[in-house]
């Protein structure tokens, strides 16, 4: 795509018929260095206001690299999957909860106590940071679950420790789209359930197992998505973005929240 085309399609993906949609991404910068993810951020342009920094990224650009995205105005979902005993992740939350980050991560699993602290660790920051509790890895299918020794298939103990992050007085969970109606079930409208993985029809899974298209998790009851490889690694991430974005809004009219 020349430079023309490419600010063409920017131009349309800025259109006020994709802010619903906007505001609920994150492009995953799963990459290996900050040259990489300002390069990809440039590309992008305007029309994505939303990263997720993974443990890759956060790895090899630090705290740096999360600052000059909050200075670009784009809203940052940490994505640390943070797993310990409660003081040292309410230590780690209230290192990284003043950073203007939107959104940041737990392991549900790591139990009840570990949720409390984490969620007032956050509590007590200027423009606290939503916290959310990763339920089950969706690269893990039943098979894998039963063979790491999880107690139940994802499809019954995501909803459990999804229960449970609410009770512990976190924003939402991280989970896959095939959990996510089991979960709006019983949550209030406000519980986010970001999902991760999804996959626009047609496309490779990689090494996701509890895939579906970004107009099924809308329709479930997904709030915000985690736009990975099917985006960033696309021919054309803004085509393929734009594509996304046109499921999501399908989605969003099925289940009749626009």
């Amino acid at each position: 795509m020349s430079g023309e085309q490419a600010t063409d399609v920017q131009e349309r993906l800025m259109a006020a018929r994709y802010n619903a949609v906007r505001s609920r991404t994150y492009v995953a910068l799963d990459v290996p260095d900050w040259a990489t993810a300002e390069r990809l951020v440039a590309a992008l342009g305007p029309a994505v206001d939303g990263y997720k920094v993974g443990l890759e990224l956060f790895c090899a650009a630090g705290a740096a690299g999360v600052e000059h995205l909050v200075k670009l105005g784009k809203r940052v979902f940490l994505d640390l999957k943070l797993h310990d005993i409660p003081n040292t992740v309410a230590g780690a939350l209230r290192a990284v909860s003043g950073w203007g980050i939107e959104m940041v991560n737990v392991h549900a699993s790591g139990g009840a106590r570990m949720m409390e602290a984490a969620r007032a660790a956050v509590g007590h920051a200027p423009g606290r940071p939503l916290l959310v509790a990763v339920t089950v890895l969706t690269s893990l299918d039943e098979a894998a679950a039963a063979a790491a020794g999880l107690a139940a298939p994802p499809a019954q103990l995501v909803p459990w420790l999804a229960q449970l992050a609410a009770a512990c007085g976190l924003d939402g969970v991280v989970a896959s789209g095939h959990e996510a109606a089991a979960i709006r079930k019983w949550a209030v409208p406000a519980f986010e359930v970001v999902v991760p993985g999804t996959r626009p029809e047609g496309s490779a899974l990689g090494d996701q197992a509890r895939v579906i298209t970004p107009r099924m998790a809308m329709r479930a009851g997904a709030t915000r998505l985690v736009l990975g490889r099917a985006v960033t690694q696309a021919p054309d991430p803004l085509l393929a973005l734009q594509q996304v974005w046109e499921e999501m809004l399908q989605g969003l009219a099925e289940r009749g929240n626009p």
